[in-house]
């Protein structure tokens, strides 16, 4: 599938779900499923970093690598189902997406997805961007980076660079979150993204993700052992403009998120029923 094709099916269908295959091997020994992953994902890392060094890394660049991931979670028995994107196709302007963050596929796989509707660039870690190979491409996408170790210089930051990147057109990814997690707390899930969009005057996009297909890794955090039983969910919300206090709409994304993840067996931990 190419990366138009898979554009068109998002905006004309409103969603995409992975289409059924047998994948006996990976479905049945988890071992072989995660060595398939990573010798793939490695590979096209690497191809992509190359890519990112000799020209410019963004639109249908960016997405082509993007969507070779998903193809690779799919070889390793992953199946997606990606769903709320007609009143996001509807909206014409950049937002910003505040979703939870469970792993290292939100950063990958959501481009494909995304810049179907736009620009867009990501609000990340600092220490990503030092990153060996990976970090070329991190680079490449002039994301805002943040360090995670002074909420008030990380919120000056996001505020001034998001509202410049906003004003050209460009929607930002930001996950409020201390660190990627398979378990939901939204004590740990800030409201940094609200807030940039309530100052750059944009709507808000709830993103709810289970993608912990890819585990965390007990050594090496990214690098956690892959699970084929586990469906890949991604939905959106509606766009909605901040209006009154920014803690809100702050709940209102808590809600969604948690709604989905309940739905979808997720762990969560919450004080809202």
């Amino acid at each position: 599938m190419t990366i138009d094709l898979f554009w068109h099916l998002l905006k004309s269908e409103f969603f995409y779900q992975s289409p059924q295959r047998r994948r006996f091997l990976v479905k049945r020994f988890h071992g072989w499923a995660t060595l398939i992953y990573y010798l793939r994902l490695f590979n096209t890392i690497l191809v992509e970093s190359l890519i990112a060094r000799k020209k410019p890394y963004e639109g249908k660049t960016w997405a082509k690598g993007s969507l070779d991931v998903l193809k690779i979670v799919e070889s390793a028995g992953g199946e997606f189902h990606i769903s709320g994107l007609k009143s996001l196709s509807s909206y014409q302007g950049p937002v910003v997406y505040v979703a939870n963050h469970m792993s290292l596929l939100d950063t990958l796989v959501l481009p494909c997805i995304l810049l179907a509707f736009g620009k867009v660039t990501f609000v990340v870690k600092e220490g990503l961007l030092k990153y060996p190979v990976l970090g070329i491409i991190i680079r490449a996408i002039h994301p805002i980076a943040v360090t995670r170790e002074n909420p008030r210089q990380d919120l000056k930051t996001v505020i001034n660079q998001g509202s410049g990147l906003i004003s050209g057109g460009c929607s930002i990814i930001i996950f409020p979150q201390a660190t990627r997690s398979a378990t939901f707390d939204e004590t740990s899930f800030n409201s940094l993204g609200v807030k940039l969009a309530q100052r750059a005057g944009v709507p808000v996009v709830p993103v709810a993700l289970k993608t912990d297909f890819q585990g965390n890794g007990k050594i090496i955090k990214d690098m956690g052992p892959v699970d084929p039983t586990k469906t890949l969910f991604i939905k959106f919300g509606e766009p909605e403009v901040v209006k009154g206090k920014a803690q809100d709409m702050h709940r209102k994304v808590i809600a969604f998120i948690l709604q989905n993840l309940r739905a979808w067996g997720a762990q969560v931990h919450s004080n809202i029923s």
